[in-house]
C-alpha cells in the first residue's frame, strides 16, 4: 500500500508536468524543456501506470493514444445547433453587414471581434467537472458525430481544463486544421508509401477525424483553434465575445493568437487587408476572415437568420484562377427538371482541388460568356468552393467552332423542354414520368433532413430503377422482402434494416413531409412556415396563389410553384398514396390561431411525460413561439419536465415563469389564458 500511495503521487506528479508542458508547446509555442526530456517524463508515466493499471485514468496523456478502433461512428445530438456563417465577397458586402448590424442595433459604433477563418472541420468539445467528455462534428448543425476518441489524439486539446474556477459544464466550439508544414510532410509519407496524396489541408484533416482508428489519427499533425461556446454552466458569465475567448485562454484551452479588437468598418476592412497580405506567411490555411460583434447582449439582440448568426459574417478571400479547355458541354436533367449545360475540363488544379467539371448555370450565362466547346477559359472556384467559369480567352478560340444551344427535348425522357417567360432556366415536361426527376426526387425524399430513411442511398435507389422496383417516392413503402433480396449486396440483414428504416419515417412531423415533397424552392424554413400557418395537409393543398402569399416569407413566385404542385393531379396521387401507407405526424393542438405566440420565446428543459422535446417544440412554433435552447432575460416561458436541472434556478433568478408538464398541455389548448 505505502508503494501504491508513492506511485500515485509520483503519477500525478507527472501528470502536472507532462500537461503543463504540452500547454507550453502546443497551446504558447513557447517549449521549455528539450523534446528528450519530455520523452523521459512521458516513459517514466507509462511505466508506472503500467505497473499500478489501477491508477490510469481517462484523463492522462498516456491515453491520447490506445483505443480499440470504432465499428461506426454514433451520432451526437448538438444541444445548442453549430450554425454556419454568412458570406461576404467584397467590400461593399462588408459595409452592407456592418450597416445591418448598427441599424438594428440603432448604434453609431460598433466593436467587433475578428479573426482568420481557418480551412478545417467544425468540432464541439465538451468537458465536465474540467474532463473532456465528448467531442463531435457539426454535421448538419444539429446532429454530428461522436470523434472524442479521435480528438483525444490531438495534442493542442487539453484533456482536461487548467486554473481554479473550472466550470462544472462548459463546450466549445472550434476548428481542427492541419498546419501546412504538416500537410507536406504527410504527403510525402504518403508518396513514400505509394498512396494517393492529399488534396489540401482540410481535406487531410476531415479525413483524419474521420477514422475509426484512432491510432491512425494520431498519426497526422492536427492542431485546433477555439473561437466559440455552445452550452455551459450558469457561473460561466461575460459581456464580450472576447472576454469570452480570454477565460479560455485561462482554462487552457488553445486560441488563435490572431484575433483582434476592432472599431467600425474602416478596421474590419484594414484586419482583412493585412491578413490578406500575411496570408502565405501563416502556418496554417486560411480562405477568408471572420468578423463578430463583441457585445454578447447585441449578439442576443441581433439573433439569428435561418442557420445562421446576423452578428457574425464570414469576409472569403478573392477565389483563385486558373486556365483549362472545355472538352464538352453536357445538359443535366435534375429532380425539378432543370435542364443544367455543364463543361467537361481538361483536369485543372486551382484553390486546392482538381477541377473537371464546371456548371454554365443556364443558357442565357452560356450566350452571355459564349462559352464553346473546344474554348480555353478561365476557371475560378468562386468563394474557394463552386467551379466556374469566368470568362473565355477568345485570342486561343479554334476555328469552326459552333455556338452550344440547350436541346428541345429532355435527354433523359423525351419530352418537350418549356422555358417560362421571366425564367432563366428551362426545365423538361416530363414531370414525375421523367426518370431523372423521379430518381432525384426519391434521393431527397429519403435525405436526413426529409423523411431520413436511414440506409437508403444514392446507389441503392440506382439499383431500384435498374430493377424497375420503384417509380415514385409512394413505392417505396410497397417494397418486399424477396424484391430486394435480389438486389447487389442487399443480404437478409440489409433488407431488414432497410424496412424498418422505411417502416420508422412514417412517423414524421409535417414540414418534414412538405419538405421531402421537392416542391421548387421550398426548404425547410418555408416549409415549417407552411405548416405553422395552416397546421393542416388538406388546407395547404386547397390554397391559392393568394392565400398561400399571406404566410410570412412566401411570395409570389413560390406560391405559385406550391399551387401549381398540389394541382397537379399525379402529385396528389403520389401524396394520397403515401398517407395511405401510413405516413403520418402530430396534429397541430390548434387551427387558425395566426401567430398567437408571436414574439413569445420558450425554453424546453427535463423530460416530458406526454411528449418528446422535439414534438412539444414543433407544437410551440406552430403557435408561433420561438425555442431556444438557454434561459436569458429575453425568455418568457421555461417549460419545465422531469429532472429539469440548472435553467429553472436561472429561470426564478430572472423571475421567468415556469410551467409544469399540466400547464404547458394547458398553455397549449388555451394559450390566451397564459398572455
Amino acid at each position: 500500500m505505502p508503494k501504491e500511495k508513492s506511485a500515485t503521487q509520483r503519477i500525478n506528479s507527472l501528470r502536472e508536468q507532462i500537461l503543463e508542458h504540452n500547454h507550453k508547446y502546443y497551446v504558447l509555442d513557447a517549449p521549455e524543456i528539450p523534446d528528450a526530456e519530455y520523452d523521459r517524463l512521458m516513459l517514466e508515466l507509462q511505466s508506472l501506470e503500467k505497473e499500478f493499471p489501477q491508477l490510469v485514468t481517462e484523463d492522462s496523456p498516456t491515453q491520447r493514444v490506445g483505443a480499440e478502433p470504432l465499428k461506426e461512428f454514433v451520432q451526437v445530438k448538438h444541444r445548442v445547433p453549430m450554425l454556419s456563417l454568412g458570406n461576404a465577397f467584397s467590400d461593399d458586402d462588408v459595409q452592407d453587414f456592418h450597416h445591418r448590424v448598427t441599424e438594428h442595433l440603432d448604434a453609431d459604433g460598433m466593436e467587433y471581434v475578428v479573426e482568420p477563418k481557418l480551412d478545417g472541420l467544425a468540432i464541439s468539445l465538451r468537458y465536465e467537472s474540467g474532463i473532456l467528455v465528448q467531442a463531435a462534428t457539426r454535421g448538419d448543425g444539429a446532429t454530428g458525430e461522436d470523434v472524442t476518441h479521435n480528438i483525444r489524439t490531438v495534442k493542442s486539446v487539453p484533456l482536461h481544463l487548467r486554473g481554479k474556477n473550472i466550470p462544472d459544464l462548459l463546450e466549445v466550439r472550434g476548428e481542427v486544421f492541419m498546419p501546412k508544414k504538416g500537410f507536406e510532410q504527410l504527403n510525402a509519407r504518403q508518396v513514400k508509401a505509394g498512396e494517393k496524396e492529399f488534396a489540401n489541408p482540410r481535406n487531410a484533416a476531415a479525413g483524419s477525424l474521420r477514422q475509426l482508428d484512432s491510432s491512425i489519427t494520431a498519426s497526422r499533425p492536427l492542431s485546433m483553434y477555439i473561437y466559440g461556446v455552445g452550452e455551459k454552466s450558469d457561473s460561466l458569465e461575460w459581456s464580450t465575445h472576447h472576454e469570452m475567448l480570454s477565460t479560455f485562454k485561462n482554462l487552457g484551452l488553445p486560441v488563435c493568437p490572431e484575433i483582434q479588437k476592432v472599431q467600425g468598418v474602416q478596421e474590419l476592412l484594414g484586419y482583412y487587408q493585412n491578413l490578406g497580405e500575411k496570408r502565405n506567411s501563416l502556418p496554417y490555411e486560411i480562405d477568408g476572415v471572420v468578423y463578430k460583434v463583441n457585445d454578447l447582449s447585441f449578439q442576443t439582440r441581433l439573433g439569428f437568420v435561418s442557420r445562421a448568426p446576423r452578428w457574425a459574417i464570414a469576409h472569403k478571400f478573392p477565389a483563385q484562377e486558373e486556365l483549362s479547355k472545355v472538352l464538352d458541354i453536357d445538359v443535366q436533367v435534375g429532380r425539378t427538371g432543370a435542364l443544367t449545360p455543364v463543361a467537361r475540363l481538361e483536369p485543372i488544379f486551382v484553390g486546392g482541388v482538381t477541377v473537371t467539371n464546371a456548371t454554365l448555370h443556364n443558357q442565357d450565362e452560356l450566350e452571355r460568356k459564349d462559352i464553346r466547346i473546344g474554348d480555353t477559359v478561365i476557371i475560378r472556384r468562386a468563394g474557394d468552393v463552386i467551379p466556374q467559369v469566368v470568362s473565355v480567352v477568345l485570342s486561343k478560340r479554334p476555328e469552326k467552332t459552333e455556338k452550344f444551344k440547350l436541346p428541345d427535348k429532355c435527354p433523359v425522357c423525351d419530352s418537350a423542354v418549356i422555358r417560362v417567360e421571366g425564367e432563366a432556366v428551362a426545365r423538361c415536361t416530363g414531370g414525375l414520368y421523367c426518370a431523372a426527376q423521379r430518381k432525384e426526387a426519391i434521393k431527397h425524399f429519403a435525405s436526413r433532413k426529409a423523411m431520413d430513411i436511414d440506409g437508403l442511398g444514392d446507389k441503392l435507389v440506382d439499383q431500384f430503377f435498374e430493377a424497375d422496383l420503384i417509380k415514385t417516392v409512394a413505392d417505396l413503402y410497397q417494397l418486399k422482402v424477396d424484391d430486394l433480396l435480389k438486389l447487389e449486396r442487399m443480404g437478409e440483414k440489409s433488407v431488414d434494416n432497410l424496412l424498418v428504416a422505411i417502416e420508422k419515417s412514417k412517423k414524421t412531423t409535417l414540414p418534414r413531409f412538405l419538405f421531402s415533397l421537392g416542391i421548387r424552392e421550398v426548404g425547410e424554413a418555408t416549409a415549417l412556415a407552411l405548416a405553422s400557418h395552416f397546421a393542416d395537409l388538406e388546407k395547404i393543398e386547397a390554397a391559392d396563389s393568394d392565400t398561400l402569399q399571406k404566410v410570412p416569407d412566401v411570395g409570389p413566385v413560390v406560391a405559385k410553384h406550391i399551387a401549381v404542385f398540389f394541382q397537379q393531379p399525379h402529385n396528389r396521387e403520389v401524396v394520397d398514396s403515401l398517407l395511405k401507407a401510413g405516413i403520418a405526424w402530430p396534429a397541430y393542438v390548434r387551427e387558425n390561431t395566426g401567430q398567437i405566440l408571436d414574439k413569445k420565446t420558450f425554453v424546453l428543459t427535463g423530460t416530458l411525460s406526454s411528449m418528446g422535446r422535439s414534438e412539444a417544440k414543433a407544437k410551440l412554433q406552430a403557435l408561433g413561439a420561438k425555442v431556444t435552447g438557454s434561459v436569458s432575460k429575453n425568455t418568457h416561458f421555461v417549460v419545465a419536465g422531469a429532472d429539469p436541472g440548472s435553467k429553472v434556478d436561472k429561470a426564478k433568478k430572472l423571475e421567468i415563469r415556469v410551467l409544469d408538464e399540466e400547464e404547458f398541455e394547458q398553455l397549449l389548448k388555451q394559450p390566451d389564458e397564459y398572455l
